[in-house]
């Protein structure tokens, strides 16, 4: 089917499920587009944003939960309190039984005492919550497409930081045209691209393989670069290089030992003659034998 042929999809409410009635509704990714600049704010062409990546239509219930659950796996969850059995003294008895009015009282470390236990006090625990891959995979591109549907995605060719430079961030900042809180994200490469962002207190950098959704929502602006935005090297227009391949030839020598025919029959023939003679010899081998034993049999019945 060509490309200009649409086919007909039709759904069953009635026997169909939630989930394939969301899918059925689910509007196709949206291809968006953003400009290519260098550092310095000169435009060098567009790329085309995956729309798996950056066209979807977000889903908040995801993101909410994903979020949610990395925050809470952020807590370090220390806190803790001291139950009566942990607190300094208390062993003896505070005052008898009876006969003093009051209540009976067995330690002094009680959690109704001042000084004494905490009851049903927090403990050291941790708070981080299981998520499936695929929740935080959906979540990451939802909160991409939130942003580039915002037009709050940039791209830059490569930084050219050759040392690390404060001065250096905040001009490339201003010549993007970027404000607010950014999140620059960074290859295995890009020390020094770090240490000069690292002085400014709206700029937060990362490395592509930890970008999640938490530190996407919480920024303005996300600037990729064209080695670390997603899927770039199938859309990133790049010159032809026709890889030189030079032909290699590999020579050989090898000994060949040419054998006569007339050597192959005379030695097969002398062969057919040890052959011959070690066959008249066994048989008279054999007759030996067979007249030693007649000799034999003749000598006993003499006897």
């Amino acid at each position: 089917m060509s490309t200009t042929d649409t086919a007909e999809v039709t759904l069953d409410i009635e026997s169909a499920t939630p989930a394939e009635i969301r899918r059925f509704f689910r509007p196709e990714p949206e291809v968006r587009t953003v400009l290519r600049r260098s550092p310095d704010g000169t435009v060098e062409g567009a790329v085309e944003l995956d729309p798996s990546l950056f066209g979807i239509e977000p889903n908040l219930a995801v993101l909410h939960q994903v979020v949610t659950a990395q925050l809470a796996a952020a807590r370090s969850g220390t806190q803790s309190t001291k139950t009566r059995a942990e607190v300094r003294g208390g062993g003896a008895k505070p005052f008898r039984q009876k006969g003093t009015g009051r209540a009976r009282q067995g330690s002094t470390r009680s959690p109704q005492w001042v000084g004494g236990g905490v009851a049903l006090g927090p403990k050291p625990r941790g708070y981080g919550q299981k998520t499936p891959k695929k929740m935080i995979q959906l979540a990451l591109r939802s909160a991409l497409s939130d942003r580039a549907s915002q037009g709050r995605v940039a791209v830059v060719t490569a930084w050219d930081f050759e040392i690390p430079s404060t001065k250096g961030a905040i001009a490339a900042l201003e010549a993007l045209g970027l404000s607010g809180r950014v999140l620059v994200v960074l290859g295995p490469e890009d020390g020094y691209v770090d240490r000069s962002f690292g002085n400014l207190p709206d700029v937060q950098t990362v490395v592509a393989g930890e970008l999640n959704a938490y530190d996407i929502l919480v920024n303005d602006w996300l600037v990729f670069t064209d080695e670390t935005l997603p899927g770039a090297s199938t859309r990133v227009d790049a010159p032809e290089v026709e890889d030189e391949v030079e032909d290699v030839v590999i020579e050989v020598e090898v000994e060949v030992e040419v054998v006569d025919e007339d050597e192959i029959e005379a030695d097969a023939e002398a062969g057919d003659e040890a052959d011959d003679q070690a066959g008249e010899a066994g048989e008279a081998d054999e007759a030996d034998v067979e007249d030693a034993e007649a000799a034999d049999d003749t000598e006993g019945n003499d006897s």
